[in-house]
């Protein structure tokens, strides 16, 4: 059974930070590399040791292969981590490393290229047992086929691209008569976006919750679920604030959905963490995709569960078993996790620059993934987020009173960030009762808009 005495971290910022911790907690020397850009990130500060990989661009540095394994090479890394984002979910890598005779803390190369395929991974998905959203088996080219599977299906339909995501490549469609244009726009924006015009067609929800299970498998035919993420606080199909559990699941529909995630994983002979995504409508799940890596919204999942994900993925990668079975998963508790940004919380326009002061909150279940400090600056070139403040609580409501404690010490001075709209957003009512879904959000910042301009 091979044994991880050095790990590369493939990434930059928080997380390449959260994978440092846990790897020097189990005895690990870490490498990190780094753009010219971050050669004074905290991440390359704490490493045992740092190998600039290339320039600022990500293409250039953290998604250049070549580099990174030539990183691991010189270093003499027995092992690679590729955090989330960038490489994370590129089955080319994860072969590529295992080819050099590298562990790669992931899926299985198959795995990650099933899963990438949003066509393939409903197939696959479908044949495991998960529930889908009614809608085409595959790609659709032929629009009179289309039409036939959008009136099985029902109006509205939504056409999305096969590759990629963020909203790109996505029409909604209400009538027959604009479903071939639409068909022809998502296909070109797709094209455009992702160098992949193929796209496929599934019934449009009207308000859904986005519901997500944590799973995580052996590689080996076991799989547990340590259960379920609401992230349906989105603007532009970005997550804002994530909780676990669900304000809206029974501790039976958590147990139901689970299991049958857990058993899909295991018939998959899945390996590491994952996570399965739904949409949630009326008490139904419907798949919409799985991602196969770390979330960033992981800590709230190890807040209610006590399980150290970062360590269970390097275990997993030394072949070791899981640490956990089912029956020894219990969910304790409430987690929120917000996503502090480098943004102006009113027009989310990017907001790098120098951190002048800075002062993380603390206490009791307070916890602050971030790279940040004083005199650091945050470059423009990277996702803008520069901080995730998780809080934990015995109930939902007592995560909320120590949420809204710990926004009220959180001190990012130099540039502007979304802690404003956090303190906002958990004042609304409506999210005190947790009464909300994915398109709430939007609907409450237009309304914020408008209540600013009558002002």
């Amino acid at each position: 059974m091979p044994e991880i005495k050095k790990l590369l971290i493939a990434n930059r910022g928080e997380i390449a930070l959260r994978i440092h911790r846990a790897c020097h907690e189990m005895g690990i020397k870490t490498v990190a590399v780094h753009s010219t850009a971050d050669a004074d990130a905290m991440h390359v500060r704490l490493a045992d040791e740092a190998i600039c990989i290339g320039p600022p661009p990500a293409t250039e540095s953290y998604l250049n292969i070549p580099n990174i394994i030539s990183a691991a090479e010189i270093s003499h890394a027995d092992a690679i981590h590729p955090g989330y984002g960038f490489l994370s979910e590129n089955a080319k890598f994860a072969e590529i490393i295992e080819a050099h005779g590298i562990i790669f803390v992931g899926p299985k190369p198959e795995h990650i290229r099933t899963m990438g395929d949003k066509i393939e991974a409903k197939r696959t998905a479908g044949a495991l047992g998960l529930p889908l959203v009614p809608g085409s088996d595959g790609a659709i080219e032929d629009v009179e086929e289309a039409k036939k599977i959008a009136e099985a299906a029902g109006y509205p339909v939504i056409i999305k691209a096969a590759s990629g995501g963020g909203g790109r490549g996505m029409k909604v469609v209400y009538d027959p008569q604009e479903l071939e244009t639409q068909m022809q726009q998502a296909g070109s924006e797709a094209k455009a976006a992702f160098g992949d015009a193929t796209v496929y067609l599934e019934k449009y929800l009207g308000n859904p919750r986005h519901i997500e299970i944590q799973v995580f498998g052996d590689g080996n035919g076991n799989a547990i679920h340590l259960g379920e993420r609401d992230c349906s606080l989105q603007r532009r199909h970005q997550k804002v604030l994530e909780e676990a559990p669900s304000p809206v699941l029974s501790a039976e529909e958590r147990a139901r959905i689970g299991g049958v995630c857990a058993k899909a994983m295991a018939d998959m002979g899945y390996r590491g963490a994952g996570t399965i995504e739904f949409l949630w409508e009326d008490g139904e799940f419907y798949f919409i995709e799985m991602n196969t890596r770390l979330q960033v919204e992981h800590p709230v999942t190890e807040a209610i569960t006590g399980l150290d994900l970062v360590r269970e993925q390097i275990r997993v990668a030394e072949g070791h078993g899981l640490t956990l079975r089912q029956e020894d998963v219990h969910f304790r508790g409430h987690a929120i996790e917000c996503r502090i940004n480098a943004e102006d919380p009113r027009t989310f326009a990017p907001s790098p620059g120098l951190v002048k002061q800075y002062h993380a909150p603390g206490g009791m279940n307070v916890r602050v993934d971030s790279g940040l400090y004083a005199g650091y600056r945050v470059p423009p070139y990277y996702d803008s987020m520069i901080a995730k403040l998780i809080v934990y609580g015995t109930t939902r409501a007592g995560a909320i009173r120590r949420l809204r404690r710990a926004l009220e010490e959180f001190v990012v001075e130099g540039m502007k960030t979304t802690i404003p709209l956090h303190r906002a957003l958990i004042e609304d009512p409506e999210f005190l009762e947790g009464q909300y879904t994915i398109k709430w959000l939007e609907e409450w910042l237009a309304r914020q808009e408008e209540g600013d301009g009558d002002a």
